[in-house]
């Protein structure tokens, strides 16, 4: 199970994603991203595993197959990457 750090802040506008770190972020920077992160994200605001997210995506998404998988598996890397991601 994951979930998004208390630490980090969600702004989305016009279909435009920002991750914000607050408090004890040790990242720090502003990390952007489209409206298939602002949707990870959203997901990850409570307690989810990365099937479930992909499950979500494609109810949510029109992809070819493996797309979605390979989104989602990137975002969460790159969450982990800064530090967002309690697991």
């Amino acid at each position: 199970m994951m979930k998004l750090s208390k630490d980090f802040l969600i702004h989305i506008s016009g279909g435009k994603t920002d991750l914000i770190p607050v408090g004890g972020a040790a990242f720090s920077g502003i990390m952007r991203g489209n409206q298939t992160l602002g949707t990870i994200l959203e997901l990850l605001k409570s307690e989810t595993t990365e099937e479930e997210i992909v499950s979500a995506m494609k109810e949510k998404y029109n992809a070819p197959d493996g797309i979605i998988e390979r989104d989602v598996k990137k975002a969460l890397s790159e969450l982990r990457g800064i530090g967002a991601l309690d697991e």
